[in-house]
């Protein structure tokens, strides 16, 4: 019998109306090619660092929106002094003008990697999994996520914990080059991650974790008031810390609203190592300073009155005002910032404040 030439139908992508991808920039996107296949059919959110009056190239076929910084400015007038410049901390304005309820980011020097096998990866396609998924922080399941195809809690998971929590954050990592602080850079420079870990973890309640910003999902509308990448770069005396701060933040809002956060699955190709005496002028001072930092957030506490994203968030700025404005000013003028990236925030979407994740009308 003849085979049919008729294509088979490509399945829908999941999500594709309920996902933005936000990708900060200050070059040619040509890198969005290799990704094609994968994010084509999803809508973009570009965020253009540095010179405005630069002219960024998108390769043909994709629904995207650009903004720069005189976008950023005209959108949100004087609280456009919370969006960092010149850092890639700018991606979170593309987090406030989304409306998605999931939002995936990732660097412009990051690429599709494959699996041991040799199959590309669909970065996508896993976080997407990951966030639809429950997560357990409360208990670890010594099998990894227990929702996963294949898997199943373990003899002595409590039955009581097992419909799991929301998740709120699917942080995924990276084949290739590391994301290594500048010292480590500069003792490892040959250094490549080449182990791939076929695994998804929910981190426990109560531990802190560093995040990264090049690979990342996040469900917008439960904790999107919190993906503040913090006041970094041009004017700011420190660097590289934007996505870790937003991080601990996020771990400990999760915390407390009794939401999850994963790590582990996707892999992306990390292909660009940046500069490490360069990165250690940006991270110099934090290096001292999250030695103080650490501590304040592993004993930081939230009231149970705050019952909403933001106004966890607005009681950990009157934290940081209070606990870390005594190492440095910059705290105090980074709790400042916090609080207007929420007016902004709740400017541009005013329907989103809503107890314990209740979704949006």
């Amino acid at each position: 019998m003849a085979g049919s030439s008729a294509a088979a139908p490509k399945p829908t992508p999941l999500l594709k109306d309920e996902l933005d991808i936000v990708i900060p920039t200050i070059r040619n996107l040509d890198f969005l090619e290799m990704w094609r296949p994968f994010f084509e059919p999803y809508h973009l959110i570009i965020v253009q660092d540095g010179d405005p009056s630069k002219t960024i190239n998108v390769p043909e076929g994709f629904d995207y929106e650009l903004y720069n910084r005189n976008d950023i400015n005209r959108i949100l007038g004087p609280k456009a002094s919370c969006i960092s410049f010149k850092d890639s901390a700018c991606r979170c304005f593309g987090y406030m003008v989304s409306k998605k309820k999931y939002i995936f980011t990732i660097d412009d020097d990051c690429f599709v990697a494959k699996d041991p096998s040799g199959k590309e990866i669909n970065a996508l396609q896993q976080h997407i999994q990951n966030l639809l998924s429950p997560s357990t922080p409360f208990f670890f399941n010594t099998l990894y996520d227990p929702y996963r195809e294949g898997a199943d809690f373990v003899r002595g998971y409590p039955f009581s914990l097992r419909e799991g929590v929301p998740t709120a954050v699917s942080h995924g990592l990276w084949l290739n080059i590391p994301d290594y602080d500048a010292p480590t850079q500069l003792v490892k420079p040959r250094e490549r991650n080449t182990r791939y870990v076929d695994a998804v973890l929910t981190i426990p309640k109560g531990t802190l974790f560093p995040m990264c910003g090049m690979n990342l999902g996040f469900n917008r509308d439960l904790i999107g008031p919190a993906m503040y990448f913090g006041l970094m770069g041009d004017g700011q005396p420190i660097g590289r810390y934007d996505d870790m701060w937003a991080g601990w933040c996020t771990k400990v809002i999760c915390d407390h609203m009794g939401w999850g956060i994963k790590t582990g699955l996707p892999y992306i190709w990390h292909s660009k190592a940046s500069n490490p005496f360069v990165n250690l002028k940006k991270e110099y001072k934090g290096i001292y300073w999250q030695e103080e930092i650490i501590p304040f957030f592993q004993q930081v506490t939230i009231p149970k009155e705050c019952t909403t994203v933001q106004q966890c968030y607005i009681e950990l700025s009157k934290q940081v005002e209070d606990k870390l404005g005594k190492v440095d000013p910059y705290f105090s003028k980074l709790a400042e910032a916090m609080v207007t990236w929420i007016e902004a925030w709740d400017e541009l979407n005013p329907s989103t404040e809503l107890p314990n994740g209740t979704a949006k009308a």
